[in-house]
């Protein structure tokens, strides 16, 4: 992921959204600079989706201002939406329609010169790897081909912006990781990328920058290493104690160690989570020792996105 220049390709300020007593966007602010691929995450029902359709002139809002490109946005502003690229969760191809057909079909909405047209139609079949199967109808292919396809649609027009919900939804590892790196490949070629996915590996994978939104507010935003270091947990532990074991008092013990955040106990196994310390492995295995505690295997990793995540929000994403 590369940042190509300093402009703000999106600026959205201060969006109200209401459906009647819900209010789905709450006073919601955000700006992606050109070249980012930016991580939008929120659990069901955050308002990810109407702030996205709001941003593309899909919904109207209540109040507020939507600028794309450095230009106020309209639902008539179809020179700016010709600069932007959808690939929706949901697959949006015609089953009647072969491979080659589709792309062409949503190609043609953004180019109607035939000639060029048939070259992108091309170009964008050998970016998602379908050329053997450019004659196949979508109901012909895997999951994974038409989560490839459906990418194909929203992307043969060379658009500057590119929105792509959760676009590797129920794909085998291999499509899945296609996938992403054609949005890196995408992102190096120019594109600037808005993601959203309840992945949190691929959201750390591929994103310059990541916001955190609920109840449709914006939450916290920044880099992954930024928003880590927003939260008070540090390291987690897994410790799997012998048969033997007193568990109880190995519980009472890493609780009362000064850098323990949480601790609690799963079978035969302690599950820790740390507050900033540069020993606390160290410690809760000297502490254990000490005490003639046996242990087998030891895991240990830095706090993760949804570690992250479930602390800012107080829910698992998947939620």
């Amino acid at each position: 992921m590369i940042l190509k220049s300093s402009s703000n390709i999106i600026e959205v300020s201060g969006l109200v959204k209401r459906y009647k007593e819900l209010l789905a966007l709450d006073d919601f602010s955000l700006e992606i600079t050109e070249g980012e691929v930016f991580g939008l995450l929120g659990p069901n029902g955050s308002g990810k989706t109407t702030a996205i359709n709001c941003m593309l002139q899909l919904l109207t809002y209540d109040k507020g201002s939507v600028r794309l490109f450095g230009e106020e946005m309209s639902a008539t502003r179809y020179d700016l939406k010709r600069r932007i690229g959808i690939v929706p969760q949901n697959i949006a191809v015609f089953s009647q329609l072969s491979v080659v057909e589709n792309i062409d079909y949503f190609c043609s909405l953004y180019i109607d010169d035939k000639a060029r047209r048939r070259a992108l139609v091309e170009e964008a079949i050998e970016f998602v790897g379908l050329e053997e199967y450019r004659r196949f109808r979508p109901r012909k292919l895997s999951g994974g081909l038409i989560r490839r396809l459906n990418i194909a649609c929203g992307i043969a027009h060379k658009p500057d912006l590119i929105f792509f919900d959760e676009p590797t939804v129920a794909v085998d590892p291999q499509s899945r990781n296609s996938i992403l790196e054609g949005i890196q490949r995408l992102n190096r070629e120019g594109s600037t990328i808005v993601y959203t996915s309840h992945y949190m590996e691929e959201v750390e994978q591929i994103c310059s920058r990541i916001m955190i939104m609920d109840h449709g507010q914006a939450l916290a935003t920044g880099t992954n290493t930024e928003l880590k270091n927003m939260v008070g947990v540090n390291e987690r532990v897994e410790i799997e104690l012998a048969e033997t074991a007193g568990l109880d008092q190995a519980l009472d013990l890493v609780k009362d160690l000064p850098h323990t955040a949480f601790a609690k106990l799963e079978d035969h196994t302690l599950l820790i989570s740390c507050t900033r310390g540069t020993h606390n492995l160290s410690e809760i295995l000297n502490v254990l020792q000490a005490n003639e505690i046996a242990y087998g295997r030891v895991y240990s990793e830095p706090p993760t996105l949804n570690d992250v995540f479930l602390e800012i929000t107080g829910k698992e994403l998947r939620d």
